[in-house]
């Protein structure tokens, strides 16, 4: 199963992204069969689009809970969230990786992407790279 990561869902939302085209693509690609998007990654999208500080305009907040809307009711989406065992999951995984601070986040989406057996996470963020146990893929650069 594959899971998308924050970027690729804000690159397919905001039309003014370089990478819009691309990320529509990507998602249009997986068509119906079975994928993944970790709840921290549809909170995070929703403070990304509308924060009035990183895009001018923001988004509405009614239009990004539009965008959540429409991926949560895509055919074979699965939203990952945090099941028994993950706290000894995300342990290992901040442990292996020696993550500290902000990087936190990405190590909590890896866990529940392990714990949910994701074999691929589609990220434009490099630093999920210092993370084992999970194939990266950016798809805005097939």
């Amino acid at each position: 199963m594959i899971a998308i990561d924050t970027n690729i869902l804000v690159h397919a939302h905001r039309a003014d992204s370089p990478f819009h085209d691309e990320a529509i693509a990507a998602l249009a690609s997986l068509g119906r069969r079975r994928w993944a998007i970790p709840w921290p990654c549809l909170h995070e999208f929703l403070a990304i689009v509308t924060h009035p500080k990183i895009f001018h305009p923001p988004s509405p907040m009614t239009d990004a809970l539009a965008a959540v809307e429409g991926w949560i009711s895509a055919p074979g989406v699965v939203l990952l969230a945090e099941i028994e065992g993950y706290g000894q999951t995300l342990a290992e995984v901040l442990g292996r990786a020696k993550v500290v601070g902000p990087k936190v986040h990405d190590a909590r989406v890896v866990a529940l992407c392990l714990q949910h057996a994701v074999s691929e996470l589609w990220t434009a963020d490099r630093d999920f790279s210092r993370f084992r146990g999970l194939a990266m893929r950016n798809p805005l650069h097939s």
